[in-house]
């Protein structure tokens, strides 16, 4: 029986570690015993994880800016090498019609989500190639496996995320790392906050109410559950699990 979900020496890189999921991301990897260095484009988001103490190493970074991000992946070398690396920062981006959607807008939605994606695989993989070893998680969306109206580019950039994911984990798996992405369904969070809004204008609750409606389990989900998948596909747990798109949506994409 498998039973090594402990990451006990490890060292793991987390992006967007202010946000909701990268937050209990965090706290559970120190948890199970990691070395976590979060970055954010500001420490003050990361300032709530100050309670983990020296586990956790906060970093100031934009994934979007190259030399950002090799610096920030040098930084964490410097604390250890890398053995796991949380692709997670995105953004949720405005809501409207393909027709009435700004261009500005939408570059900057690919530039967090997609490029800055692509830029963590950059930096990060040789490096564990060359180890031969780690576990690289990318986040997704169950927005990369359908499309909802009004949100053409978070959807557009989150399947992105999964060709990516597959892409690289063919490069990457024949030299000891394993590459995986998660596609939540609606969690709890700020973001999806923000899309209940933008969809209904400004109905929210309303919009809860009518997801919730199609989720079979009843209920959105939570960061903590998504944590749990992440820290388990960083762990020798799933040592066999690669190229994989990791549905948590409490069954919403079922039907």
């Amino acid at each position: 029986m498998l039973n090594d979900n402990q990451l006990t020496g490890k060292t793991a890189l987390i992006t967007g570690a202010g946000g909701e999921i990268g937050t209990a991301t965090a706290r559970l990897m120190v948890a199970r015993g990691a070395r976590v260095v979060g970055v954010d484009l500001t420490l003050a988001a990361m300032a709530p994880l100050a309670d983990l103490g020296p586990a956790f190493h906060p970093l100031q970074g934009d994934v979007t800016d190259e030399s950002s991000v090799q610096a920030f992946v040098a930084a964490t070398e410097a604390i250890g090498p890398l053995d796991i690396f949380f692709n997670n920062a995105g953004i949720e981006g405005p809501v409207h019609p393909v027709g009435d959607y700004p261009l500005d807008a939408f570059r900057r939605v690919v530039d967090v989500n997609l490029i800055g994606v692509f830029l963590g695989l950059k930096h990060v993989v040789p490096a564990m190639m060359a180890r031969g070893r780690g576990s690289v998680i990318n986040t997704s969306s169950v927005a990369g496996l359908t499309g909802t109206s009004g949100i053409t580019a978070y959807n557009a950039t989150k399947h992105a995320v999964i060709g990516l994911t597959r892409s690289v984990a063919a490069e990457a798996g024949p030299r000891g790392v394993r590459v995986n992405s998660v596609n939540p369904g609606p969690i709890a969070s700020r973001m999806m906050a923000s899309l209940e809004d933008g969809l209904t204008g400004g109905q929210g609750a309303a919009a809860r109410t009518a997801f919730e409606g199609l989720i079979p389990l009843g209920r959105y989900g939570t960061p903590e559950e998504v944590a749990a998948l992440v820290a388990f596909l960083a762990s020798e747990d799933a040592r066999y699990i690669h190229g994989a798109v990791m549905t948590l949506d409490g069954g919403f994409t079922v039907g």
